[in-house]
């Protein structure tokens, strides 16, 4: 569960963002990078518990499969914290040093 909820991060971030590719404003290709290495991470992941297990694989623990569902969960909740930090301090619209730099009209 962990590979397909990153996978499908993946894919709807990498859409996104290719949706909007020339214009690079909200820097969603770091959110691509992040998701696609995480992908990567869990699909070696799932090749060395096959090699160990083999056919049990295949055959997970309703427990299991919660467990790593909440893990998935927990490592795109990440990924989008780190972009929006990115996203924070770089600024791309002047947004935030727009709202701390205003000036009180009384």
């Amino acid at each position: 569960m962990t590979l397909l909820t990153t996978v499908f991060a993946a894919i709807i971030s990498t859409v996104i963002w290719y949706k909007n590719a020339p214009q690079s404003q909200m820097k969603v290709g770091i959110l691509c990078w992040m998701y696609w290495g995480a992908s990567l991470m869990w699909f070696i992941d799932a090749v060395f518990e096959y090699a160990e297990i083999h056919e049990e694989y295949f055959t997970p623990t309703p427990a299991d499969m919660l467990n790593d569902l909440y893990l998935g969960l927990s490592v795109v909740a990440l990924g989008m914290i780190i972009w929006l930090v990115i996203l924070l301090v770089k600024d791309p619209k002047g947004v935030v040093r727009a709202t701390l730099f205003k000036k009180k009209t009384e």
